[in-house]
């Protein structure tokens, strides 16, 4: 053996332990499309599943967030420490009422009326209506289950298409409101946001309802849906979806109210929300606060798969910032962005 091969050699068995060496203490590190900065990252959807119109509320430190039924679960609840990533935690409303036939149980949306207190609002189609109508079910944890003791819905206008999407709120006086929409698409007719005010345990309907808006822009063709209000500075904000839910053209929107019995005023940037490259028929969304900063949950489909059910709409979450009063969403959004 030369010098040269001999010193060749010598350099080869001292690599083996250092790549061991190097290995072994993860010096490899992440490849340049994860860098270790994406922890603080996060990019859309956040849940990649069919989970259509979603709500979210916080008890603690743990998010929880309902949706559509699908999977054989009649209200799929999932549940979060970061509103990012999100894990199945099983059926909220394992048992329907009597009133109630399964298989469209949609848009639930639940509200913490005390501690150990829990009421969740939910759609069903009524089996004497033959419509979609409303209830209500209680629970002592977030999660449930919880139980619908009633005889007949909360709210179900049959003469007027039925009653979904509905939507509790707690203003600042403490006064708790439900709001939700006559289903008037459905036998051709207005459909409407209505307001009623909720007795304090959030179980009844207190006086009578109060029709609020709808649909009367070109960009909310037929309907308007998926209600909820917000309160910043004072200022009361209807959140609501508009036009065909299975297709691109599916937005979202706002108006100003008054009061929650209004009057109320569109906003004339509407719509706030819309389908782009990376998202469609976005929608039908919730808001939450965390640390100061607004975020909204809300729906979209792929692109060129509206209507599908795999992967169906999947859950998105984008930030709201404030601009003179007005919410701006920035998103859809399909690149990656620092988490909550």
């Amino acid at each position: 053996m030369t010098a040269r091969s001999w010193r060749r050699a010598a350099a080869a068995r001292a690599a083996v332990p250092l790549a061991a060496a190097l290995l072994a203490a993860g010096c490899a590190g992440p490849t340049p499309s994860t860098p270790r900065s994406d922890a603080r990252m996060f990019t859309n959807p956040v849940v990649r599943t069919n989970a259509p119109d979603p709500q979210a509320i916080r008890v603690g430190q743990t998010w929880y967030l309902f949706h559509t039924n699908g999977g054989g679960r009649n209200v799929p609840v999932l549940t979060s420490p970061d509103l990012v990533d999100w894990a199945e935690a099983g059926d909220a409303l394992p048992e329907l009422p009597g009133w109630a036939n399964g298989g469209k149980t949609w848009a639930p949306e639940a509200i913490q009326l005390a501690p150990g207190r829990f009421v969740l609002y939910y759609t069903a189609a009524g089996r004497k209506a033959g419509r979609q109508c409303v209830g209500r079910a209680v629970a002592s944890a977030p999660e449930g289950p919880y139980r619908d003791d009633s005889a007949t819905p909360l709210v179900c206008q049959a003469e007027l298409g039925g009653s979904i999407d509905a939507s509790p709120y707690r203003d600042d006086d403490g006064s708790l409101w439900l709001l939700w929409k006559n289903d008037g698409n459905a036998v051709r007719m207005d459909t409407w946001i209505w307001v009623q005010r909720l007795s304090a345990d959030g179980l009844r309907l207190v006086g009578k309802p109060t029709p609020l808006l709808r649909q009367t822009e070109p960009w909310e063709g037929r309907l308007v849906e998926g209600p909820f209000f917000h309160r910043r500075d004072g200022r009361l904000y209807l959140f609501f979806a508009a036009n065909a839910y299975n297709r691109k053209v599916y937005a979202e929107g706002y108006a100003v109210c008054e009061s929650p019995t209004g009057p109320c005023v569109k906003a004339a940037e509407n719509p706030i929300l819309r389908s782009n490259a990376v998202a469609s028929g976005p929608g039908h969304a919730s808001m939450v606060v965390k640390d100061g900063r607004t975020w909204l949950l809300y729906h979209a489909w792929p692109p060129g798969q509206e209507g599908t059910t795999d992967p169906g709409r999947q859950v998105w979450l984008d930030e709201v910032t404030w601009v003179d009063g007005r919410p701006v969403v920035h998103g859809p959004t399909g690149t990656p962005q620092p988490r909550p």
